[in-house]
């Protein structure tokens, strides 16, 4: 660099400490001039430099989940690059010049010899690495409860789906069924005569009985039920009779079962007795769905306000098995194509702990092992008691974190997955919430075919106390 660029340069609040004999420092870089919409860095790029911007203006986007969000812009006088060198990690956001720009640039050795060798240098850019970490750290925080917050939105509206729509077409159905049972009860009631009639009633009370206790069947035999009571009801001139066939082989109700009904019967109230069964067996039905789909969405509400814990202090005492559970109500989209296997002690003690953050450890953990099989292999999830600890461990069969990637996996911003779909501090946040906010640990073994991470959680609230 000659000595007009390093004299530029050493007018920059960054270097205006520096005395004569330090300029060998910074002698080392250059000036580039980049024009605007050119892509200075790509997320995800090896850190090489570090930027001292002269004069223009350079905007850092950061990619999540496919959405391009403003984490900042450089301007004269900012540093670009310190934190990738210093953390030796990718950068973590894209930087696109949006006005004309011009950089002072320092290869990654230089940049070590300057923080070696020129102290005021090396204060002014470790604390403002330091307030970009904390900052850049809060918010990628903030945004991973987001997506944890969105995780479980989306399970919870594709949970709420069946229960929702199957409780809508047993509403809709309620009113016809209704009218039905009033309808085929008149012509019985006029022509039957009293111990007919209480007859009728008597089969009608033990039809619903049957129902109560009837056993689902597969479809080969349910269909072939069917077959043989359509063939019944049709040889009985029941009007419609293969309509009714459904309600009946749900209900356990058979040929003989009808035979016996239909003896002693005047034969022009049989039909009408027939209809008038099925009528009240089908409104049971209706209504069974409609108590179990509410009776979902309750415990699905239920679990939500479990998983957050809202009404009731942070710190408490939990069962840990509760928070494992909801969390897998609230995952449950994602584990329909995944094996899940409990192994659980349901006689480890109770913990005194902050629920809804190790929820969120538990989420970020299990998410984490459906992603790694792919949807289509196996999670397992277990507990026990060590000594004053509970410990839970997730393992999975998926393929494994490479070794050379094992070591940094607990590092901020340091993510395995694509670029934009991971904010790099699941496990970071993971860990302080069990190091820092439990005094517990997490480990981990990987290998192709089982990945197991173990969290370590001490019984006692005491450790908690001091560090809340």
């Amino acid at each position: 660099m000659d000595a007009a660029a390093l004299q530029e340069v050493r007018q920059m609040p960054l270097f205006a400490g520096l005395k004569d004999g330090q300029l060998d420092c910074i002698a080392p870089g250059e000036i580039v001039e980049l024009a605007a919409g050119t892509v200075m860095v790509n997320e995800g790029d090896a850190h090489r430099f570090f930027y001292l911007m002269l004069d223009g203006e350079v905007q850092f986007w950061r990619s999540y989940d496919r959405q391009d969000v403003l984490m900042g812009t450089g301007r004269r006088g900012d540093m670009i690059g310190e934190m990738s060198l210093l953390l030796e990690s990718p950068w973590s956001a894209t930087g696109r010049v949006s006005k004309s720009t011009r950089l002072f640039r320092l290869g990654e050795d230089g940049f070590w010899q300057m923080l070696g060798s020129c102290p005021s240098v090396t204060r002014q850019v470790l604390s403002t690495a330091a307030t970009r970490f904390r900052n850049i750290e809060g918010f990628a925080s903030q945004r991973e409860k987001l997506v944890s917050l969105g995780t479980m939105a989306a399970g919870l509206a594709h949970e709420l789906n069946n229960p929702a729509s199957a409780a809508l077409r047993a509403a809709s159905y309620l009113q016809k069924t209704s009218d039905d049972v009033r309808t085929f009860l008149c012509a019985p009631a006029r022509r039957l005569p009293q111990a007919d009639w209480e007859r009728l009633l008597a089969a009608s009370e033990e039809s619903i009985e049957r129902l109560r206790k009837a056993q689902p069947l597969d479809a080969v035999a349910r269909s072939d039920q069917e077959a043989v009571l359509g063939d019944w009801l049709e040889q009985h001139n029941v009007p419609d009779g293969w309509n009714l066939t459904g309600t009946f082989v749900e209900a356990g109700i058979d040929v003989p079962w009808l035979e016996a009904l239909v003896q002693g019967l005047p034969p022009e109230s049989s039909a009408g007795a027939i209809e008038w069964i099925e009528a009240r067996l089908h409104l049971k039905m209706l209504l069974k769905q409609v108590e179990t789909s509410t009776s979902r969405v309750a415990e699905l509400v239920k679990a939500v306000k479990s998983y957050t814990h809202m009404d009731k202090s942070p710190m408490q005492e939990i069962d840990i098995h509760e928070g494992i559970e909801t969390t897998l109500m609230m995952l449950g989209h994602k584990l329909k194509g995944v094996t899940l296997k409990r192994a659980f002690d349901r006689s480890i003690p109770r913990i005194v702990a902050y629920a809804g953050e190790l929820n969120q450890v538990w989420t970020n953990l299990i998410d984490n092992a459906i992603d790694a099989v792919n949807g289509i292999g196996t999670v397992c999830i277990g507990t026990c008691s060590e000594g004053d600890h509970v410990t839970v461990e997730i393992v999975d069969n998926g393929p494994g974190i490479p070794a050379n990637v094992q070591p940094h996996i607990f590092e901020p911003f340091f993510t395995t997955k694509a670029v934009g779909s991971g904010t790099g501090l699941g496990l970071v946040i993971s860990n302080r919430i069990v190091a820092d906010r439990h005094g517990g640990e997490i480990e981990f073994e990987s290998k192709p075919g089982e990945t197991r991470f173990r969290v370590r959680l001490p019984v006692s609230g005491t450790t908690m106390t001091m560090l809340s």
